[in-house]
């Protein structure tokens, strides 16, 4: 018999003799894993049934409230007398160094002047031993071991339905003259809504603005960078923009702007929409902190607008430069070493932190416009980079558009609104991309045009744009003061582009 063996006068076979043994082997393993199953469940049923015993058996935790955000206005009544005080060791420009004893990051605390009301600072950081603070206002009045009086509470405001027509400073008190605002106190460090909670822009917002609207048509919800330098017509277009924008609410916050042009904004591209605008002002001589903390507080008024009364919010934002700035003096004199370009680390944190607070949510929408200064047209330098890869789509203004003297001096070849493939129909863009590609070819043969070197007949692209052109400038050119509808914007431009 093939593989078997004869073994003291008895027969082997191995191969029968394995066979029996690995099956032995595989009824004794299942068998082993059974038995294992059995007492697992049995512990996770034990384990359950001492779990629910435990919950019924024991007291609710009550977590801590989240202390009321205090306003600047409410600082005296404010400050807790049963957390510990503490005092001033030392001012050093715009820097304040004081020894609290439990102080934590965005703390608001009342320092003691030697006359007149506190003076409220932030808790920014800390050095060793001391908090470091920066001001909510003029450091008229202090001295070396100023007491310290705590708040517990982070900074906020007062948030209602009085604030449309009201314009309030970078601490979002009123400015103009009017009644104390009636409502809720409303913090405004917020938490951005959560992805999964935004849902999908699908609507388009009409700005009245022909090349907005027909080359990079916005969506309600949507951020946009407006780059341009200074002088170009920035706030010509921003005011065109909150005149025809299809909105309940305009929020404007004007950071680090000359005083003067306030007056200029409200009484000239604001004056149509005052009845349902907010403007919140922090003008270039302003405290670095006020500065800051004015973005904030425009980006939580059109929050409250958002997500109490589920309202299609405006955000103007002019600038996020100047509000980058703020944060890198601000992130300095807390003792942050400079990194990218002279700007801490914090600024690139904030910026995306600010900018990610508006959006839609689940209730209501904020349509964000943030301008952002760029010096001789350098899209590149460090903030208009960081900008333009958070943002969903930029507007960037051409100083030689502005110098021919067209308005709005848009260049549609240069900006694109990230949203557009959503909320626009196949035949807008197909119009939109055929006209840009006319205006792209024109103005790469520009100097060859001028100099009367151009032969039609030469090139047949190039000749399709020359025909084009004069109609195409008209189309994009429109006065401050001119808005069309956006059905009338696309019938033109799909006119034109055939």
């Amino acid at each position: 018999m093939a593989g078997s063996r004869i073994i003291d006068g008895a027969i082997f076979d191995a191969r029968t003799e394995a066979t029996e043994l690995v099956a032995q082997a595989r009824t004794e393993a299942a068998a082993l894993v059974a038995q294992a199953r059995a007492e697992a469940d049995a512990i996770r049923q034990a384990a359950d049934r001492d779990a629910r015993a435990l919950r019924q058996s024991s007291p609710a935790i009550e977590l801590p409230a989240a202390p009321t955000p205090v306003g600047i206005d409410q600082l005296a009544a404010a400050i807790d007398a049963d957390l510990a005080p503490g005092r001033v060791t030392a001012v050093t420009g715009l820097v304040i160094r004081a020894v609290i004893a439990g102080a934590v990051l965005g703390e608001v605390v009342a320092i003691a002047r030697a006359s007149g009301p506190p003076l409220a600072a932030e808790v920014v950081g800390f050095d060793e031993d001391d908090a470091v603070l920066l001001p909510l206002g003029e450091l008229t009045g202090l001295s070396p071991a100023s007491a310290v009086g705590r708040t517990g509470a982070p900074f906020g405001i007062v948030a209602g339905d009085g604030l449309r027509g009201r314009v309030l400073d970078g601490l979002g008190r009123p400015m103009d003259g009017g009644p104390p605002i009636v409502g809720e106190t409303w913090a405004v460090d917020r938490p951005a809504p959560a992805a999964t909670a935004r849902a999908p822009i699908t609507q388009p917002l009409a700005t009245g603005v022909r090349a907005v609207d027909g080359f990079a048509t916005l969506g309600l919800g949507q951020r946009i960078g407006v780059f341009a330098g200074s002088g170009v017509g920035k706030s010509t277009l921003l005011g065109q923009i909150a005149r025809g924008a299809d909105a309940d609410v305009i929020v404007v916050g004007l950071i680090g702007e000359r005083g003067r042009e306030l007056g200029d904004f409200l009484a000239g591209p604001l004056a149509a929409v005052r009845d349902r605008a907010v403007v919140v002002c922090a003008t270039s001589d302003a405290p670095s902190l006020v500065r800051l903390r004015a973005a904030h507080v425009a980006t939580a008024i059109a929050e409250w607008f958002r997500d109490r009364q589920g309202a299609r919010v405006l955000l103007v934002l002019d600038s996020l430069t100047r509000v980058a700035r703020a944060q890198r003096e601000v992130g300095l004199s807390a003792g942050e070493p400079p990194a990218r370009h002279g700007y801490p680390p914090s600024v690139f944190a904030m910026l995306p932190r600010l900018v990610e607070r508006a959006g839609t949510a689940p209730r209501g929408a904020i349509t964000a416009i943030y301008t952002v200064l760029v010096a001789g047209g350098d899209l590149d330098e460090p903030i208009a980079d960081e900008v333009r890869g958070i943002v969903d789509g930029h507007l960037v203004l051409d100083r030689r558009l502005a110098a021919r003297g067209h308005f709005p001096p848009i260049d549609v070849v240069q900006s694109v609104s990230r949203v557009m493939a959503q909320v626009a129909s196949s035949d807008h863009r197909h119009a939109a991309a055929t006209a840009r590609r006319r205006l792209s070819i024109y103005e790469e043969h520009r100097d060859l045009i001028t100099l009367g070197a151009y032969k039609a007949g030469a090139d047949r692209a190039l000749d399709d744009a020359v025909a084009h052109q004069v109609e195409l400038e008209r189309f994009l050119r429109q006065g401050p003061d001119d808005a069309s509808e956006l059905a009338t914007t696309v019938t033109r431009l799909t006119t034109i582009s055939r």
